[in-house]
């Protein structure tokens, strides 16, 4: 059994565009008998809100309601930004990439022991995490 850290764009399309989702990130979220946790970042509703308020993503009710009832995974533990992950998110060893939201929630992933589930080409190389899609 294995910790997953939801994406801030696979929580978006589990809730959204399920279709969207690879096949392991998919399984993975529905097995809830075969995994150890389901987490996501607090960034990552944080990101949601951006989105919305910049009219990235078009969602039918207002941005906190969206969030709620996005956060009703079962199993689903939201992890919050510590003293831990911030640090964290600005020393990750080897080459990654300046987007703070990605260097959060991979720092996140670090912190907890987590596997990611993302589409996110630039995380999915990066080299001191695990990503499965």
């Amino acid at each position: 059994m294995a910790k997953y850290l939801l994406d801030t764009h696979t929580w978006i399309w589990w809730h959204m565009a399920p279709d969207r989702l690879g096949s392991r990130a998919l399984t993975r979220i529905r097995d809830i008998k075969r995994r150890e946790e389901l987490l996501l970042s607090t960034i990552s509703v944080w990101e949601v809100c951006k989105l919305v308020e910049y009219k990235r993503l078009q969602i039918t009710c207002d941005a906190l309601s969206w969030v709620t009832q996005a956060l009703a995974i079962p199993g689903l533990r939201k992890v919050e930004l510590t003293s831990e992950i911030s640090y964290q998110s600005t020393t990750l060893p080897g080459e990654f990439h300046r987007d703070p939201a990605d260097q959060i929630i991979v720092a996140t992933a670090r912190t907890e022991g987590a596997l990611i589930l993302t589409n996110d080409k630039l995380i999915q190389r990066y080299d001191q995490v695990r990503c499965e899609w």
